[in-house]
């Protein structure tokens, strides 16, 4: 049965925001979110059993505790949610997933922040951009996010998951920084943090660590990176310009 299992309950949250994780080009979301848990140290408040998320159990090293692959992690004193997730989404199961997981998130007023990279040749500082979904352009317009400089699409389950945002009406962010292409991308996750995550919801995040072990993390998530080259593309989260004539 597809659900969201909390299994924290006196964990107390108030029309909170959620950072999503899900794996994607330059892995910027996933490796911002992850940052995100552990600086904070995030208590693992509900498991995501929605469709598309393989039925597969998790290990980590130095723990004993077998863990479903997509999880919630709450932080109170910040309002602060977190979709953590080690594997891709089913590419035939996005639209399931999408609304398993959108309606969890607006039964609880819950304002989504969805992550994506956009494949880019950078120069200087990743530039992030931001679109939004129901009522929550405000929150772009309060951090000082401006909208893509050309049009484009949003694929993937974070595609889907704006997608599902868009047909209820839900209050969401998307959030599209320029990443590399073929690698994970710290330095892009960084900006994510930075010029995205932080102004919208008012968190102070020290993201200095996130250069300083660019080549650790870069070695640690290229076994994925691999693997989401080689995945449908309705598996990989990406941003993609549709150029003047299309």
């Amino acid at each position: 049965m597809a659900q969201v299992t909390v299994h924290d309950d006196s964990i107390q949250l108030s029309e909170p925001y959620l950072v999503e994780g899900l794996p994607g080009v330059g892995l910027v979301g996933k490796i911002a979110t992850d940052h995100l848990i552990e600086q904070f140290s995030m208590t693992h408040y509900a498991s995501v059993h929605c469709e598309g998320v393989p039925r597969i159990g998790v290990y980590h090293e130095e723990d004993d505790e077998l863990k479903p692959p997509v999880r919630l992690y709450a932080d109170p004193d910040r309002d602060l949610l977190a979709l953590q997730s080690e594997v891709p989404v089913s590419g035939g199961d996005t639209s399931e997933f999408a609304g398993c997981v959108s309606g969890w998130l607006a039964e609880r007023s819950v304002t989504p922040i969805y992550l994506s990279g956009r494949p880019a040749e950078k120069d200087g500082s990743p530039e992030v951009y931001g679109v939004a979904t129901g009522d929550a352009a405000h929150h772009l317009d309060r951090a000082g996010i401006v909208p893509p400089r050309e049009t484009g699409f949003i694929s993937g389950p974070t595609g889907a998951l704006l997608n599902q945002a868009t047909r209820d009406d839900i209050g969401s962010v998307g959030l599209v920084v320029e990443s590399d292409p073929k690698f994970p991308d710290p330095e892009a996750a960084r900006a994510l943090i930075q010029a995205g995550i932080a102004p919208i919801t008012g968190i102070e995040a020290d993201v200095d660590e996130l250069i300083d072990q660019a080549e650790q993390i870069r070695s640690q998530r290229e076994q994925l990176a691999e693997r989401m080259q080689q995945v449908d593309e309705e598996e990989s989260t990406q941003a993609t310009p549709l150029g003047m004539y299309q």
